[in-house]
């Protein structure tokens, strides 16, 4: 599958966006990979979950990504569930060399009448994403 878009962060990492679609529910999901293309093993950086409480207790995950409506004035944060889990890949701690994992980001959609958003991760640079 040809990538949306590569979002580089530290030591090499990326996040490979294969999709990013909508739902009748009201939800955008975001898949793809996370993958270190380097030749050694890296700690994946705990600010990828963000900072808040009920996140953070939940271990590493990509929680702290968010999409910005620009035209919209709006940020997105990923979903939680009842319990505060981030609807998003958990469990994330390093990657070995030329490795990757599949990944996904649930958020709730922004209106149909936005087609482009900002996709944000911290320790990655932002990247653009198209909505259709």
């Amino acid at each position: 599958m040809e990538p949306l878009v590569i979002v580089k962060g530290r030591k090499g990492v990326e996040v490979v966006i294969e999709s990013a679609e909508r739902d009748a529910g009201g939800f955008l999901t975001i898949k793809g990979r996370l993958s270190n293309p380097s030749g050694e093993s890296v700690v994946l950086p705990g600010e990828m979950r963000g900072n808040e409480t009920e996140v953070v207790k939940h271990g590493l995950s990509l929680g702290g990504a968010t999409l910005v409506d620009s035209a919209g004035k709006k940020r997105y944060y990923v979903l939680r569930d009842t319990d505060g889990r981030p609807l998003t890949t958990t469990g994330l701690d390093s990657l070995g060399p030329g490795k990757s994992t599949a990944v996904f980001l649930q958020f709730p959609a922004p209106p149909a009448s936005t087609t482009e958003v900002s996709f944000q991760l911290p320790t990655f640079e932002p990247a653009t994403l198209k909505l259709s």
